[in-house]
């Protein structure tokens, strides 16, 4: 039953894709293996685009699609690479098992696009994406050319397909919002974790490695991306990911860390006291922080726009400046004069989905796109004050980023990450329990 309800799902996607094309061919492939080293290869992960049409996640794998027909070209099976790369479906049992309507060795791909390609009136493929891509795009075009004696037209039209499977997938289905609740809750237990073992004299390393632990141990695949464990002022730097310094005594934690489950990514932010009590300069910038992701979560419903949040969150920490005296003027100046990006440089949130950060454009005709039921996104403002010589004392090298996965709902929102503890008091018990367990 549950297999059925899979290709059902695939099936209407592409379904949907086909219409949104109206006519035309597409053709859209999976990514490549990649080498890391020598002959040791990435731990490999499919394109997003095509499992999202497809469901299959093997390599050398390509999905064409016209108004009639889902053919999927795949490696066939060879009982010697299955003896030591694992199981293949070949062309047969992955028409019957993710409902296409025909499969092909991927060796027949160029001449098969040959023949699908007469007269239709465009080509859909991702533009761009790889040199190795175009240049086969214009070999099936040229192809058709060749026979324009025989009266065959090629197509007068070539155009990203990935714009309109973008479109697609901004609207996460039940199937999709399923499994980003699953992939949210593992990855809110892993921040747990982390809190529960944080420790001055130990190593950033080793809070993520007790974050990598708890993906795994609950079926997560990898890592939705690179995890930054940032003690003290590494927690200034965006994008940290060496995470090999020790953790002291009266700094803070900043963990951003996210599994990925059956291809969708969770996003979680938390910031903590190593020793698990805030003080006092701590808390008032943790308080800011939290106040000003509260005001965006409150503006996320259908209907607002995309930039809705980041406004709300933008004008909580732009006062929390200046009651902190990192800024100076009035608010009204600071958030024209943008003088507040010193201490908060980002956005306050992307689409989330296949993609950490997921398809799918911000703006459509000079307007912020508005919010929809179905949409994804996170919602993490923050605070990153450098030691400087105009910077109090107290709030040197304090940085505070809180970041959740939010799902639009008919009603308003779903805090999907709700499971990892936010609130001052809350991280502060969690921490003393574990303490006192040891």
């Amino acid at each position: 039953m549950q297999e059925a309800e899979n290709i059902s799902i695939y099936r209407r996607r592409r379904e949907q894709l086909a219409k949104a094309m109206r006519s035309g061919v597409a053709v859209i492939p999976t990514a490549p293996e990649r080498v890391r080293n020598r002959d040791s290869h990435f731990p490999y992960r499919f394109d997003s685009h095509f499992y999202y049409l497809t469901g299959f996640g093997e390599p050398e794998a390509v999905l064409v699609l016209t108004q009639s027909r889902s053919i999927l070209f795949c490696r066939e099976r060879n009982p010697e690479r299955e003896v030591w790369d694992g199981f293949r479906y070949g062309p047969e049992r992955a028409r019957e098992r993710f409902g296409f309507d025909e499969a092909h060795p991927v060796e027949a791909l160029d001449e098969a696009l040959a023949q699908l390609l007469e007269n239709q009136p465009a080509l859909f493929y991702p533009v761009g994406d790889d040199p190795q891509w175009d240049a086969r795009a214009m070999q099936w075009l040229n192809a058709v050319r060749a026979k324009v004696r025989a009266g065959v037209s090629a197509p007068d039209r070539v155009q990203d397909v990935r714009t309109l499977i973008d479109d697609q997938r901004l609207i996460k289905d039940a199937h999709e919002q399923a499994v980003m609740r699953r992939a949210a809750r593992i990855a809110a237990g892993a921040h747990r974790r982390a809190m529960q073992a944080t420790r001055a004299g130990r190593s950033e390393y080793e809070i993520e490695a007790e974050l990598l632990h708890e993906f795994r141990r609950n079926g997560a695949q990898f890592p939705a991306y690179s995890p930054i464990v940032a003690g003290g002022g590494n927690a200034c730097v965006l994008h940290y990911v060496a995470n090999d310094a020790p953790l002291r005594d009266g700094d803070l934690l900043l963990i951003d860390a996210g599994c990925e489950l059956d291809g969708y990514a969770s996003d979680i932010t938390r910031t903590f006291p190593v020793n698990g009590r805030f003080s006092a300069a701590q808390r008032d910038v943790y308080e800011i922080v939290l106040a000003a992701q509260r005001a965006a979560i409150e503006t996320v419903k259908p209907g607002a726009s995309w930039i809705a949040p980041h406004d709300a969150a933008v004008r909580v920490l732009a006062q929390g400046m200046l009651d902190l005296k990192l800024v100076s003027g009035s608010l009204d100046a600071v958030l024209e004069k943008e003088t507040y990006k010193r201490f908060y440089m980002h956005r306050t949130g992307h689409w989330l989905g296949l993609d950490v950060h997921d398809a799918g454009d911000y703006r459509r005709g000079g307007q912020w796109r508005p919010l929809a039921p179905g949409m994804t996104l996170t919602v993490e403002p923050g605070l990153y004050i450098r030691a400087a010589d105009d910077v109090p004392e107290r709030l040197r090298n304090i940085g505070v980023r809180i970041e959740d996965d939010v799902l639009v709902t008919a009603q308003g929102c779903e805090i999907l990450t709700a499971e990892a503890p936010k609130l001052a008091g809350d991280i502060e018990a969690l921490m003393r329990d574990a303490r006192a367990r040891d």
